[in-house]
């Protein structure tokens, strides 16, 4: 735990080697990493952590203050705790939150990976109006639903990226869990609409990067998150292929994998620091690209 005047922050670490921040995405815990750790256990230190008002993380926005920097800030510390060369993974809001962080450029990490952030503020900056399109009528139906008294509106969120049907197939301990914690959800969107994303500010990131997608994932999130691969030098774009957006739970080897092989360019890139960005591989966003 990490103690902070503004609230509390989930912090919890095991095993030894490289560190994995590891940053779960909204209506979940760190203990959504558990399948990806299994599989990579006893090859690298864990730092697991939730995001605001999740978990044990206290909340530290309001329907009138809903900026991610708040969320920033949070992981920054976590970051700060772990020490060391930190290599960031963040999935879902996640992602988006540790694309934040790498930006910002506060704390040190030695490489980020990011699985389907939630950006529609990029695609808005690109003129993808259908993708954007697609992000904000999803969010306006759920949240109408909601305000409406529908308790189990959230299942048009997360059906949204898993397809239909996923709400009904997670245990029922979970989907309450996520019915719990709707109205933090309902931030976290507000975060996401908010803080303004571009390929400038994106561009600012030099350090390895690989961005994940499912090959069965939303054609809106795959897109968003193909643009953060073609804003970021050097980055890479990888699919999975059969997977969709809860893709550590179900497709964790191959997760653990590209987890993996970025840090191992990472390292390499730190034992070579002749060795710049401009001649690592490339991946654009076109659906498919570095398909795994």
């Amino acid at each position: 735990m990490i103690d902070e005047e503004r609230g509390r922050i989930e912090y919890e670490e095991r095993g030894s080697g490289p560190t994995l921040v590891l940053v779960p995405g909204s209506c979940s815990t760190g203990a959504a990493w558990r399948p990806v750790m299994k599989v990579l256990d006893g090859n690298f230190r864990f730092v697991t952590t939730s995001l605001l008002g999740y978990g044990v993380t206290e909340e530290r926005r309001s329907e009138n203050d809903p900026s991610v920097l708040r969320e920033a800030e949070m992981l920054e510390a976590v970051v700060d705790r772990a020490g060391g060369q930190v290599h960031l993974v963040g999935h879902s809001f996640g992602g988006a939150v540790a694309l934040i962080v790498a930006m910002r450029k506060r704390v040190e990490i030695a490489s980020l990976t990011v699985l389907e952030a939630p950006l529609p503020s990029l695609l808005r900056h690109f003129r993808e109006h259908a993708h954007y399109r697609a992000f904000r009528d999803m969010t306006d139906a759920y949240f109408a639903a909601y305000r409406g008294g529908d308790p189990e509106a959230i299942r048009m969120m997360i059906d949204f990226y898993g397809g239909e049907g996923t709400y009904a197939s997670w245990p029922e301990k979970v989907r309450a869990y996520a019915v719990a914690t709707t109205p933090v959800n309902m931030l976290d969107w507000a975060c996401a609409y908010s803080h303004p994303l571009e390929p400038e500010t994106l561009a600012a990131i030099d350090v390895p990067v690989s961005v994940i997608v499912g090959g069965s994932s939303h054609p809106a999130i795959c897109r968003a998150n193909g643009l953060v691969g073609v804003s970021i030098e050097g980055a890479t774009f990888k699919t999975i292929g059969g997977a969709a957006h809860f893709m550590i739970s179900t497709h964790p080897a191959q997760v653990a994998s590209l987890i993996a092989c970025n840090v191992t360019r990472a390292q390499n890139r730190l034992q070579r620091p002749d060795l710049s960005a401009s001649t690592m591989s490339v991946a654009g966003p076109a659906m498919g690209a570095g398909r795994y």
